[in-house]
């Protein structure tokens, strides 16, 4: 069974969600603020975390922020009563994988952890090529003919990494977004533009034996080349 941490500082809320979710079969911890849930992670490591985004003390961008420094590859899901773009920009900046707005349904709660966590055991599953580059999921690791590869952050490795599983398809921007930023992301679509710049920047074509094809006005086309 998989392990949820709750993070939010109202208890009310913490007792709903902690509700639905053993309700489906799930495993709770509460935390009533960040450096709680950093304390009780010391002993158990749940498999996602559902994080309130304003608490006192340490709120859910500076618990975000920490997690993604030392336990990179939880999910986290990110409640918050603030329907704002450029919140959840930051947020998905400092590494949440998607965000539910206040007041939410328990339905779609279930649902989008249930995804999370899928993405998340695909993600873990495999190791890929693409051109001269190995990607081990696992680890978060890229080899380039044997070498490992600096390291490069996140969100760039999922792009990369779904690029890979994905050889010769063409991959809609809406396929990106929903996968890597959530059902809801609503920030500025130059955001993969910017992922896909970078990766053609770290691994230049000729070089690494593999090119990313823009097909306008659908999306990305990841190429070998002979």
């Amino acid at each position: 069974m998989n392990t949820v941490m709750i993070v939010d500082d109202d208890p009310c809320i913490r007792e709903l969600v902690s509700a639905v979710l053993k309700n489906e079969g799930f495993i709770i911890f509460e935390a009533s603020d960040g450096r709680d849930a950093l304390l009780q992670m010391t002993d158990a490591i749940p498999d996602l975390c559902v994080i309130d985004l304003m608490m006192p003390g340490m709120d859910g961008f500076d618990l975000c922020r920490k997690l993604r420094r030392y336990y990179e590859d939880i999910p986290i899901l990110m409640l918050t009563a603030l329907d704002d773009i450029s919140q959840k920009t930051r947020g998905y900046e400092l590494g949440t994988d998607d965000y539910l707005t206040k007041p939410f349904k328990s339905a779609e709660l279930v649902m989008r952890i249930k995804a999370l966590l899928r993405r998340c055991k695909i993600a873990h599953s495999e190791t890929l090529r693409i051109g001269k580059l190995t990607i081990d999921s696992s680890s978060h690791t890229i080899y380039a003919d044997g070498e490992r590869a600096e390291d490069i952050a996140p969100k760039e490795f999922e792009v990369l990494y779904k690029l890979a599983r994905s050889q010769g398809k063409i991959i809609s921007r809406n396929e990106f977004i929903k996968d890597i930023w959530g059902y809801d992301f609503e920030g500025n679509e130059r955001t993969l533009d910017v992922h896909i710049n970078r990766l053609r920047e770290r691994f230049p074509a000729e070089r690494y034996g593999f090119k990313i094809t823009a097909i306008r006005g659908i999306g990305y086309r990841p190429e070998a080349l002979k």
